[in-house]
């Protein structure tokens, strides 16, 4: 059964002045999506500003918003087939666990200088 859905959008630009700003990449984003958005070459501020949309629809999903979470503790990766998932760690999951867990499910998409992100929760089965 679905607890929630969010959706987000964010404009490119918001991204790019943050790689100006030292450190601000740091707190917002896991070590492991900096890595892989700089692979990415010119396509980095895309990536992370994809990986931000995410994690703002993360919180819509969850229905409480991102408070009590540090961002980089969510972390939006690509599986081994390209497939964007969720994976939280420390603050998130104990969030997440404590409003009663699930499946995350997620889907990215960028169009020209924007970049959008979908989140469904399905909401833990009972045993």
């Amino acid at each position: 059964m679905i607890s929630g859905i969010g959706i987000d959008i964010v404009h490119v630009d918001r991204i790019f002045r943050w790689l100006e700003i030292p450190g601000l990449v740091d707190r917002f984003f896991h070590p492991q999506e900096i890595t892989a958005a700089s692979r990415r070459g010119a396509g980095r501020a895309l990536s992370l500003a994809a990986r931000f949309a995410a994690k703002e629809a993360f919180g819509k999903a969850l229905g409480t918003g991102l408070a009590g979470m540090q961002l980089k503790d969510i972390q939006v990766k690509n599986d081994h087939n390209g497939k964007p998932c969720i994976i939280l760690e420390r603050t998130a999951l104990e969030k997440f666990h404590s409003l009663g867990g699930g499946t995350i499910h997620c889907s990215l998409t960028h169009e020209g200088e924007n970049a959008v992100a979908m989140v469904l929760i399905e909401k833990a089965r009972d045993e």
